[in-house]
């Protein structure tokens, strides 16, 4: 007799469940691959876009470069929103497909574990006295023992059903920043217009009117960056903040920011942050560096917010006296805290920029 064969037959509802489980989880992974490569292809196209108009910009002397430099600005954060949203989308579609081939070896292991155990049975049965009787009490016992096997199996299959709809609403949260983007939808932007600065303005370093006093975002930006400290990052930069195979200082840095609650995008790229401060009227210039810096700021390294002169940056954590303690993502491939002493070290930076 066929003992594994018939034991087999009693597990088919269980297989049924680890089948679903198998194609949703492969289902799962085709989302989260699209919605990666989506968020790569943007931020390349993003960084071509940004080359392009920082190298137009470097030979066009017009009253009009500025407003085609608030423009193509507002351009790249259209294109940054959405390609933040597609790698949300494929960070919140991975953990669902974790938990789905989590949830798919589980079930296979019940199957195993089952048909080994119906076999055993229906072998000491068949070894005793093998009467019809004996094998009816038998599979009578089979068909106790499957019917919680399923049960179990059938607690996976609810609570996957219950972590993709978890999956589902997060994606559908995210719905307000795609609807919020000029570039894939337009008509809709809610973006602030960009405000050309008056034309005595232009080429100088915008300085801050005041200083803001410390503030609970403040807090937050300096907790949640310290928390980080000695975090490094895997194989081809890959890192917790940005796509893997850039350098991620500017992701660092823009994800603090944004956890606190800074309306900024998720930059890559150290010099939009200070452009950025320039729109939105919270950057400063080297010179004003030992008069502005504060706790939470960002510090921009290099000579200029250009693809070729902007080269990392930092979070200022504490300013005592001329010296700026900071704590920078990617320094040597990981969060460390790095103390700067001025004047001796004013020429490593060129500005920085206030939390807004």
């Amino acid at each position: 007799m066929d003992t594994a064969g018939i034991a087999t037959l009693f597990a088919g509802e269980l297989k049924t469940h680890h089948g679903k489980l198998a194609g949703r989880a492969g289902d799962s992974q085709t989302a989260q691959n699209a919605l990666h490569s989506a968020a790569s292809a943007m931020m390349e196209q993003h960084d071509t876009q940004r080359k392009a108009a920082q190298s137009l910009l470097t030979h066009w002397e017009s009253t009009a470069a500025t407003s085609f430099e608030g423009k193509s600005a507002k351009f790249g954060d259209d294109v940054t929103t959405t390609a933040e949203a597609s790698a949300r989308g494929a960070k919140i579609v991975a953990e669902v497909t974790d938990a789905l081939a989590a949830r798919h070896s589980a079930t296979g292991s019940l199957v195993d574990e089952f048909v080994n155990r119906a076999e055993r049975l229906l072998k000491a049965a068949l070894s005793g006295s093998g009467s019809p009787g004996a094998l009816l009490k038998v599979i009578g016992e089979i068909t106790d023992l499957v019917g919680g096997y399923i049960k179990e199996s059938s607690g996976h299959l609810k609570s996957a059903r219950e972590e993709m709809e978890e999956a589902a609403r997060k994606l559908r949260a995210l719905e307000k920043d795609l609807n919020a983007d000029g570039v894939g939808d337009p008509g809709k932007a809610h973006h602030k217009p960009v405000e050309p600065k008056p034309p005595h303005e232009v080429h100088k370093g915008h300085k801050p009117a005041t200083k803001p006093s410390h503030s609970a975002k403040v807090d937050k930006i300096l907790a949640d960056a310290r928390k980080n400290l000695g975090y490094h990052e895997g194989p081809n930069n890959r890192n917790k903040w940005g796509p893997t195979g850039q350098p991620w200082c500017a992701y660092f840095a823009t994800s603090m920011w944004r956890d606190a609650g800074v309306n900024i995008p998720k930059y890559g790229f150290t010099g939009d942050v200070h452009k950025w401060g320039e729109r939105n009227h919270c950057a400063y210039d080297r010179g004003d560096i030992a008069k502005q810096a504060r706790p939470g700021d960002t510090i921009l390294f290099g000579t200029g917010p250009t693809w070729a002169g902007s080269e990392h940056i930092g979070i200022i954590e504490k300013v005592d006296g001329n010296k700026i303690t900071t704590i920078e993502g990617n320094s040597s491939d990981q969060v460390m805290r790095h103390t700067y002493v001025l004047p001796r070290d004013a020429h490593r930076f060129y500005g920085g920029v206030h939390p807004k």
